[in-house]
């Protein structure tokens, strides 16, 4: 049986981690309600350029864009023959104690892997690019200090790299593995592709059809439809990757808050049961002591007679 001192040492050290953990939890409940606000402060105007390209490609819907069409098109060459490749952005995040956020990230990105045969990959996040080094796969691009300040700065960055990589025909469709935070209580990992964009998630924007004999408004496009769509797209692809960052730090946050809280409902289970066994071992030191004091007092009476 342990000691009253041993258990008494225990409760210390729980104590002590109750205070870390309750700490981390008021810290990233802090940390999420400014992620929320900083996300609903953007996103009026990255859905505004959202309904401008259904606009426009309501108007227009023959017009050619590299965004949206199938990248063979524009090959010329030895490149028609080339394999298709697919680049994968996984959002992972900088530091763990965050359940299983990581681990469901890292899971879905690993099987899209494995399934393609010519892949790039651009990690955000230490423990992805930790976990990718250690199977043995080799990461194409790294964006350092990202998920833990998600900013539009920082977004645009990463859209001007996948632009770039993809306008020059490296790379054919780009996806992005990400956490989405359903509700305050469940968090799922997803993959949403970023790249060619599709026309008929654009063409369902609106939530009302319209009617056939409704005249649509005329729009004046300069200097051409295909120069507006290529300035607008980059910007909603900046849009996208914010919010997808955010998101995800949302998730981690929200994860990490879940698991500081269960943590410390369990330490205070565990203190609860340990002052019991502090109260039975002091019980049993101090009965122990009497039961010694009068056998010592049985033992002077009888050698005094």
């Amino acid at each position: 049986m342990e000691s009253a001192k041993e258990i008494k040492d225990r409760m210390k050290s729980i104590q002590d981690t109750m205070k870390i953990t309750s700490a981390m939890y008021m810290i990233s409940s802090s940390k999420l309600k400014k992620a929320k606000k900083s996300l609903q402060d953007t996103e009026p105007y990255f859905y505004m350029l959202q309904s401008t390209m259904s606009r426009i490609l309501r108007h227009l819907p023959e017009m050619h864009s590299p965004y949206f069409t199938e990248k063979e098109e524009y090959f010329t060459g030895k490149e028609e023959s080339r394999k298709q490749t697919k680049a994968f952005i996984v959002v992972t995040a900088d530091k763990g104690m965050a359940g299983a956020y990581n681990h469901n990230v890292m899971k879905l990105a690993h099987e899209q892997l494995r399934k393609e045969e010519s892949t790039r990959l651009y990690v955000l996040g230490e423990l992805g690019r930790h976990y990718f080094e250690q199977q043995g796969i080799s990461i194409d691009r790294e964006f350092h200090y990202t998920v833990q300040n998600p900013s539009l700065g920082r977004a645009r960055k990463i859209a001007e790299n996948i632009l770039e990589d993809y306008l020059n025909h490296e790379v054919d469709e780009v996806y992005m593995i990400y956490t989405k935070m359903i509700n305050s209580m469940q968090t799922e990992a997803q993959i949403e592709q970023l790249l060619p964009l599709k026309r008929a998630d654009f063409n369902n924007f609106n939530s009302m059809r319209l009617p056939l004999n409704i005249p649509m408004e005329e729009l004046a496009l300069k200097p051409s439809p295909e120069a507006v769509m290529d300035r607008i797209v980059p910007e909603y692809l900046v849009g996208f990757i914010y919010g997808a960052l955010v998101e995800s730090y949302s998730s981690e946050q929200n994860s990490r808050l879940m698991a500081m809280e269960a943590a410390t409902d369990s330490a205070s289970k565990i203190l609860h049961e340990l002052d019991v066994r502090y109260n039975r071992a002091r019980q049993a030191a101090i009965t122990q002591e009497i039961t010694e004091v009068i056998g010592g007092a049985r033992a002077q009476k009888k050698k005094k007679k």
